[in-house]
């Protein structure tokens, strides 16, 4: 049976003794999406990479339909992957979906995790009454259909809306080749339980220091999704980027890492 290391291909490296920082890729991505963000924070911190089970090198004979059924079970393997490595006062980035699998790990085990980052957050992306996610539950219905239909088609046509950043095509370019590389039924269940779950309720419990990074221009957590994480969670700070799309790690790294540092530091 693989380790946890094997089985979500983790990767340490920074100082031994810096304060852990653990980045958890979204939706059709990889460990590698975090790049040009990392070597930064490698001075001083120690950086914990993996890759969610279905997702890059990880182990997909690991992937459990069952388990994987819900964010928990991503939230899980994060705890498992901190307590391996004896880490505390974990920071834990999230990009967009896993913003809210780092919820549910610091909900798990509170006392592994110091702080949250939240980068393009979205906490149910189904419109409900007052509440706008962005999608109506027709718009979800047809992006399930159309992945279902034809797993290299969706990548390539969603790929590049979800990056935004038109001027720089070989971004999208990287994304569409991150999805297409996804092993097409588990990006099915993945889509199914990122795009139907709904964590509202989990928000308000958070107590630990939280930022929210929320990009301009983002089709898949709008500003008033990132609004209403920030005003869901008590004390948390809310930082708006200049960065376009869905994906600022990789369009605007210099700018995201500056809004880490700030939040760190201050």
């Amino acid at each position: 049976m693989a380790t946890v290391f094997e089985r979500n291909c983790v990767r340490v490296s920074g100082v031994v003794g810096g304060r852990p920082i653990v980045f958890v890729h979204g939706f059709g991505c990889d460990q590698a999406m975090w790049r040009f963000v990392v070597p930064d924070f490698e001075v001083d911190h120690r950086i914990v990479l993996l890759d969610l089970v279905g997702s890059g090198n990880s182990d997909l004979s690991a992937y459990d339909p069952d388990k994987y059924g819900s964010l928990r079970g991503y939230a899980t393997d994060i705890v498992e992957i901190c307590r391996e490595l004896a880490l505390t006062d974990v920071v834990l980035v999230g990009h967009s979906v896993s913003a809210m699998i780092g919820v549910l790990a610091w909900k798990q085990a509170p006392e592994l995790f110091g702080a949250l980052v939240m980068v393009g957050p979205n906490p149910r992306y189904i419109d409900d009454g007052d509440y706008v996610g962005g999608f109506s539950r027709t718009d979800i219905a047809g992006l399930l259909d159309a992945l279902d239909a034809n797993h290299l088609g969706w990548s390539a046509q969603m790929a590049p809306v979800i990056m935004g950043n038109p001027d720089h095509p070989e971004l999208a370019e990287e994304l569409t080749n991150s999805f297409c590389r996804t092993d097409p039924y588990i990006a099915r269940q993945f889509a199914r339980v990122t795009f139907l779950s709904d964590n509202r309720t989990d928000l308000p419990d958070v107590t630990v220091p939280t930022l929210v990074l929320q990009c301009s221009e983002d089709v898949i957590a709008p500003e008033v999704v990132g609004r209403f994480v920030h005003a869901s969670i008590p004390g948390s700070r809310f930082t708006q980027l200049r960065a376009t799309g869905h994906v600022p790690h990789l369009s605007a790294p210099e700018e995201t890492t500056a809004a880490i540092r700030a939040f760190l530091t201050g």
